[in-house]
C-alpha cells in the first residue's frame, strides 16, 4: 500500500516527543506538510531539527500555545487557519486516587485532553467540510473503556473524547470528511516513561522489570504483554489518515495489544 499524502496539511497536536512526534514524522514520511505543536518554543524548535534529520525533505513548520486554554488555540488557528488533517493528539496524564483529586485538577483534564480538541476540531472541520476532503482523529485511549482506578479523572477525559469524535463524524454524515478516535494502550510516551522510571527508583528495579510489572498487575488482559511503541500507534492514525481509509469513519480504532477484553 503506497500512502501519498503531498500536497495536504496536517496538524498535530502535543507532537514534540511520544505519540504526537511519531504521528508528526509518519505523515511527513508520506508527503504531509505537518505543523507541529508543543507549549515552547524550544521543545517545537527541537521536534522541528529532529524530524528534519529524520525524514528527508520533510516540510514542516511548528507553532508554540498552550493548547489547554481557549487564547492558546486561538494562536494555532491564527498562524495555521486551514488544515487537511487534524491529529488531537495533546493531552496530560498523571496517577491520582479518586478521592485525592481535587477540582482543579478534573477541570484542568478536561480543559486540556478535551476542550482543546473541541475548539480545534470546530474550527479546523469547517474548512474541511466545505472542501469536502478532510480526516479529524481524536486520540483517546482504552482507558476511555478500562477506567483504571487511579486515574478515573484521565479516563473521563478520554471517554470524552469518543463521544465527540461519534458526534462530530455523525454531524458530517455524507461528506468526504472522517472522524475517528485511536486507542491506544500503555506506550512508550515521555510521561509513561517518567512514570515507569519512577516507579523503578521507588521499587529498586530496571525499568524493564517496572514496565513488565506494571503491565502485568495493571493491564494483565494485554495479549502482547507489554508497553507499545509510539510508531506502532502512529503507523494506525497515517492509514487513518489516508485516501485509503475513506469508508473509515466513526470508529473507536484500537491499538492497545488486546488490552480490552471483548471483540466489539
Amino acid at each position: 500500500m503506497n500512502i501519498d499524502l503531498s500536497g495536504k496539511r496536517a496538524v498535530i497536536t502535543g507532537s514534540t516527543g511520544g505519540i504526537g512526534y511519531a504521528i508528526a514524522k509518519g505523515l511527513a514520511a508520506a508527503g504531509a506538510r505537518v505543523v507541529i505543536t508543543g507549549r515552547s518554543k524550544e521543545s517545537v524548535d527541537q521536534a522541528l531539527d529532529s524530524l528534519s534529520r529524520e525524514v528527508d525533505n520533510a516540510s514542516a513548520t511548528g507553532v508554540a500555545a498552550d493548547l489547554s486554554s481557549a487564547d492558546g488555540c486561538q494562536t494555532l488557528i491564527e498562524r495555521v487557519p486551514e488544515a487537511d488533517i487534524l491529529i488531537n493528539n495533546v493531552g496530560t496524564f498523571e496517577p491520582s486516587g479518586f478521592f485525592d483529586t481535587d477540582d482543579e485538577t478534573w477541570q484542568r483534564f478536561f480543559d486540556t485532553n478535551v476542550m482543546s480538541a473541541v475548539r480545534l476540531s470546530r474550527h479546523y472541520a469547517k474548512g474541511m467540510r466545505e472542501r469536502d476532503w478532510g480526516r479529524v482523529q481524536f486520540i483517546s485511549s482504552e482507558s476511555a473503556l478500562n477506567i483504571p482506578t487511579e486515574m478515573v479523572h484521565y479516563g473521563m477525559t478520554k471517554a470524552a473524547l469518543q463521544a465527540v469524535s461519534r458526534g462530530l463524524a455523525k454531524t458530517l454524515s455524507g461528506t468526504r470528511v472522517t472522524v475517528n478516535a485511536i486507542l491506544p494502550g500503555p506506550t512508550r510516551s515521555r510521561s509513561v516513561k517518567k512514570m515507569m522510571e519512577d516507579m523503578a527508583r521507588e521499587k529498586g528495579i530496571s525499568v524493564e522489570e517496572a514496565e513488565t510489572q506494571f503491565i502485568d498487575e495493571n493491564r494483565p488482559s494485554s495479549i502482547i504483554h507489554r508497553v507499545a511503541e509510539p510508531e506502532e500507534v502512529a503507523n494506525l492514525c497515517v492509514y487513518v489518515a489516508s485516501e485509503q481509509a475513506s469508508a473509515t469513519t466513526g470508529a473507536a480504532l484500537r491499538v492497545e495489544g488486546g488490552i480490552v477484553d471483548t471483540m466489539a
